[in-house]
């Protein structure tokens, strides 16, 4: 499917002795260079008025307007599924997805995930990448997510998210006793023999994860985890791999594990929380039209995460 969009801008002065389709991309940066080179040869592009070529030189300041057919990005059904909005501005939305929400359709989730419920709540967003979704958590991760509503924005997003200009922190319920925070550089990449999982490995891509403590329990630690680079799975793995896997994780926590002496009260709230205990609580970024200001937002922690850490604040901590 698709459907007529119609843009109006100018190049920008500074664009002067540039070729035309350079300049375009500098005209409407939410559109590739080679889409508008495409429209440009076809004439559905008008700069003052008439057709141009593409390696023809533009002197700045002159008008634009883009006629043309574009591809409808999403083809998945809205539905109406409850979201908690945050934040909401014309360019984007802050979202509270909750833990057991898948984000994007898939083999076997067709439907009942995040991106059905923002097409029924912006029915416009089936014309952007992704439903506009810029960052992903795993299905049982909970926590703020933003998803931009136009073009524009979802480029501009992306990119700071690469160039790692959006600030992201978790908070990790990991067993163990951490005592000091610190940093985890190491490189994640499928694992060798099951598809399914993540692992810290040499071929991998770039990862890095700094922690500090925020809460120390008798056999427990919660930790803030904030994010340089966004690997699936990132924060699950290198917690793993330093030997403090998150409580409930269910790829990377091995089996269920129960402190000595821990009361039947924890014995029973931690065989009953059958997830990974992490939650996106914080999320900053730079406004996508207004660089000079800093939209920060974060997600209360979900009622069994607080409930699970109210119970095991119930146990004494010994001296260390």
């Amino acid at each position: 499917m698709s459907h007529t969009e119609i843009h109006e801008s100018s190049i920008p002065l500074h664009c002067g002795g540039m070729r035309c389709d350079a300049a375009l991309a500098q005209a409407f940066p939410q559109f590739s260079r080679s889409r508008l080179s495409a429209w440009l040869k076809d004439g559905q592009i008008l700069v003052e008025g008439r057709t141009a070529k593409p390696r023809e030189p533009v002197r700045g300041g002159e008008s634009v307007r883009l006629t043309a057919e574009v591809e409808t990005a999403i083809s998945d059904s809205a539905e109406d599924i409850a979201l908690e909005i945050l934040a909401e501005d014309p360019d984007f939305f802050v979202i509270n997805k909750p833990a057991g929400l898948v984000v994007h359709p898939g083999a076997g989730n067709r439907t009942g995930t995040l991106v059905n419920a923002l097409l029924h709540h912006d029915p416009a967003l089936s014309a952007l990448p992704r439903a506009g979704v810029v960052h992903r958590l795993d299905k049982d991760t909970s926590g703020v997510m933003v998803v931009a509503r136009t073009l524009e924005t979802h480029h501009t997003l992306v990119k700071a998210l690469a160039l790692r200009q959006v600030k992201r922190e978790y908070l990790a319920l990991v067993n163990g006793c951490v005592i000091a925070g610190g940093t985890v550089d190491e490189p994640i990449g499928r694992h060798p023999t099951d598809r399914l999982r993540q692992a810290v490995i040499h071929t991998g891509k770039p990862a890095i994860s700094h922690y500090r403590v925020a809460e120390r329990f008798r056999a427990h630690t919660l930790l803030r985890v904030s994010l340089e680079t966004g690997r699936t799975h990132q924060i699950r793995v290198h917690l793993s791999h330093l030997r403090w896997p998150i409580v409930g994780d269910p790829l990377y926590g091995g089996s269920l594990r129960i402190p000595a002496g821990a009361s039947e009260e924890v014995k029973v709230a931690l065989r009953g929380f059958r997830r990974q205990a992490l939650h996106a609580e914080t999320l900053a970024f730079q406004h996508p039209r207004r660089p000079d200001e800093e939209v920060r937002t974060s997600a209360p922690v979900p009622e069994d995460y607080r409930m699970l850490l109210n119970i095991i604040r119930s146990e004494p901590v010994p001296e260390r």
